[in-house]
């Protein structure tokens, strides 16, 4: 059967792709319309669309299933849906569904169950009861249907404006829905204490997360098909850490992205500081990775992340509570010891300037349980060459973690901001990566 080229909605962007013929595709986005097709003289298109359930309180995700004309929006009649559906790898199901007003609403509810159940039922809103049409909601019930991940639906439209008018050649059409799905990783960590990342994944879920404690390395897996359709139907693939201020070894002011060994480009990484508790880093992989990842062997099995500072070169940032100044922090030597001198260099800088430094009036303090160690106030530099210096002599009795505190910038009290970092840092040895 020929195939047809996609059209996928992924926030306010559209792609409109010139089409021939009857099978569609899209995979990985909260929504996708597809490009019109021919029926019976007249263009038609299928809408599937994803939304939370927040009439019931636990979570459940709704996803809607809507064949529309596509020049007048509106819905066909009297519409028979033939379905099969994943999530993941797990199979759902595969049935037959009709509807009456050419809209089919899947709820996807958690349920410990052995087998998946599907129950469907009529719900007529006001304006449904005033044309006679009912909505068609679909019920499926298993293990953690609702927590988000891929959905994948393959449709064949079996007849459309009445249920007698079969096709000689069914509609068809492959949707891939993804919902955000979040995933909480605990890590003991023996100098910052417990730390939990977590990992919100756009696509897919995954799996095998690990985090490398001398290295800093972040790695987990997840399905991915790398074939050249699949590919094509993917706009991009969005996966997020959320890491904690507290978890200083990870405050790194960038971050390097592997998936299946191949280094992506630098900007797949931003930094969203934006947070009173943690920091964001988004990493957006684009088509253009995706096929480069590809090139380099074909017949790779899903996708496996590494994520680590971008650098040798211990340098720290934080974005002030008011998200008016971003500080980058270093130091020497990289390893500081009790009893012994420590520079500290750091920049001030104004994000609305492009990171650019700035001349400020600033405290500086560091401090150990809210003991002060060192004090220190001034002008900071806006040279891009000069750094700002505190030199101070750690304490005999001082080890472990320290804070670095940046407050009163530019004379608000808004403007304040605390990094921590480690006094006496030992080696971690471990093997597993």
């Amino acid at each position: 059967m020929l195939t047809h080229k996609k059209s996928i909605i992924l926030l306010s962007f559209s792609i409109l792709l010139p089409l021939t013929i009857v099978n569609v595709y899209g995979h990985g986005v909260g929504s996708e319309i597809f490009p019109p097709v021919d029926l019976y003289g007249k263009q038609v298109s299928l809408e599937v669309s994803s939304t939370p359930n927040n009439t019931d309180k636990n979570n459940d995700q709704q996803i809607s299933i809507s064949l529309i004309d596509f020049n007048s929006k509106i819905t066909l009649r009297d519409v028979t849906f033939l379905i099969k559906s994943s999530r993941g790898e797990q199979f759902l199901f595969e049935k037959e569904f009709q509807s009456h007003n050419g809209i089919i609403v899947f709820n996807f509810i958690s349920e410990n169950t052995d087998t998946i159940q599907i129950q469907e039922e009529s719900k007529q809103d006001f304006l449904g009861s005033l044309i006679g049409l009912e909505n068609k909601m679909i019920n499926v019930k298993g293990p953690k249907l609702s927590e988000g991940g891929l959905y994948k639906f393959d449709i064949r439209i079996l007849s459309a404006d009445g249920y007698s008018k079969k096709l000689e050649v069914p509609l068809t059409f492959n949707a891939g829905i993804s919902i955000a799905q979040t995933s909480k990783h605990e890590i003991n960590h023996p100098d910052f204490g417990p730390q939990t990342i977590n990992v919100v994944t756009y696509y897919d879920e995954i799996k095998n997360f690990q985090y490398d404690i001398e290295s800093k390395k972040i790695t987990f897996s997840m399905p991915f098909e790398w074939s050249v359709n699949n590919i094509n139907q993917t706009s991009v693939v969005h996966e997020e850490l959320r890491i904690p201020k507290t978890f200083g070894d990870l405050l790194v002011s960038g971050f390097s992205i592997y998936v299946n060994g191949i280094k992506l480009s630098d900007d797949v990484a931003t930094i969203d500081d934006f947070f009173s508790e943690g920091r964001v880093v988004h990493f957006i992989i684009s088509q253009k990775e995706l096929w480069n990842v590809y090139k380099h062997d074909p017949n790779q099995n899903g996708m496996n992340f590494l994520i680590k500072p971008n650098s040798d070169d211990t340098q720290l940032s934080s974005v002030t509570e008011n998200g008016q100044y971003k500080i980058f922090i270093s130091w020497k030597p990289k390893n500081l010891q009790s009893n012994s001198k420590a520079t500290i260099y750091f920049d001030i800088t104004d994000i609305f300037l492009k990171n650019r430094p700035i001349a400020v009036n600033y405290y500086f303090s560091i401090t150990q349980n809210n003991k002060i160690i060192f004090e220190q106030t001034g002008l900071s530099s806006d040279s891009k060459e000069k750094h700002n210096i505190a030199e101070f002599t750690i304490p005999d009795d001082v080890t472990g973690i320290i804070q670095l505190n940046f407050q009163n910038l530019g004379d608000n009290d808004l403007a304040k901001t605390s990094i921590p970092i480690i006094i006496n840092n030992i080696t971690h040895e471990n093997n597993d990566i």
